[in-house]
């Protein structure tokens, strides 16, 4: 199974499952533990070949999301959870609504940040031009220019640094696994954008996140069950960056307490 940790209160404790994005850990998470903590029972996994979850058997030549999803339901069925709601960042958010549609009786809310929803021209463009680089520049080198494109502000600067650590501990080999990812991506995308969203959710933005905040605006408009909250001065990887604020919010949302969510949003 994926490698796991999880953090219990009691047996009635609602549970609380985070997902990082492409090329992160259960390290994404380390301003998120303590806030959550008192609230809630959390799981935090880390994903095929990222963190500790190296060598995972069967082995694949390459991925899908059907693949990446039954990894995290098998350490949710190990674990007999049978209600949770989830927490995300980045891809993670496509994941997380592929979990819902295939079991919708295991998912109660979730929460979505730095959210992809739509398959923009803008990162049409960022995704074909990264497979052409593959072919040319090493994974690091096209990782270190991607964050660059996507978090290029100063105050950036510490999630650009953490995600490239994390996303150190992949192999190229790996890494071109999770590309294969791509090619049902955009399909993904546009069957979660025009389907509705039954679960009640909350997308978390920051302001200075100019690929994918626009999309998650039209998502949130689109969906009923959606609320969007967007924070000023902050880029995609606003659970870091903004992390007391992400906490504040999501928090109040996860437990029904929706005054701040709505101030916010």
């Amino acid at each position: 199974m994926l490698h796991y940790e999880t953090f219990r209160q009691s047996e009635d404790t609602p549970w609380v499952v985070f997902v990082h994005g492409a090329g992160g850990a259960i390290a994404t998470w380390r301003y998120q533990v303590e806030a959550f903590k008192p609230y809630f029972n959390l799981l935090l996994l880390d994903l095929r070949d990222h963190g500790l979850s190296k060598n995972m058997e069967p082995g694949f030549p390459s991925y899908n999301f059907d693949i990446v999803c039954t990894d995290i339901l098998e350490v949710i069925d190990h674990l007999k959870i049978e209600k949770a709601s989830f927490i995300s960042l980045s891809l993670g958010s496509v994941i997380l609504q592929r979990i819902a549609v295939r079991r919708p009786a295991l998912v109660h809310k979730i929460v979505m940040a730095g959210g992809i929803f739509r398959a923009t021209l803008k990162m049409r463009f960022f995704v074909h031009g990264g497979k052409i680089f593959d072919y040319i520049l090493p994974y690091r080198m096209i990782y270190r220019i991607f964050s660059w494109v996507v978090l290029p502000k100063k105050n950036h600067q510490f999630s650009r640094e953490m995600y490239r650590n994390q996303a150190k501990k992949l192999t190229n080999k790996e890494y071109m696994k999770w590309v294969g990812l791509y090619g049902e991506f955009f399909k993904i995308l546009d069957e979660c954008f025009n389907a509705p969203m039954l679960n009640p959710s909350l997308v978390v933005m920051g302001a200075q996140d100019h690929v994918f905040l626009k999309a998650a605006q039209r998502f949130a408009e689109k969906q009923k069950a959606s609320r969007l909250v967007v924070f000023e001065k902050c880029g995609h990887i606003c659970n870091i960056e903004k992390w007391k604020e992400f906490n504040l919010v999501a928090i109040q949302f996860l437990r029904g307490e929706g005054s701040t969510v709505n101030g916010l949003s």
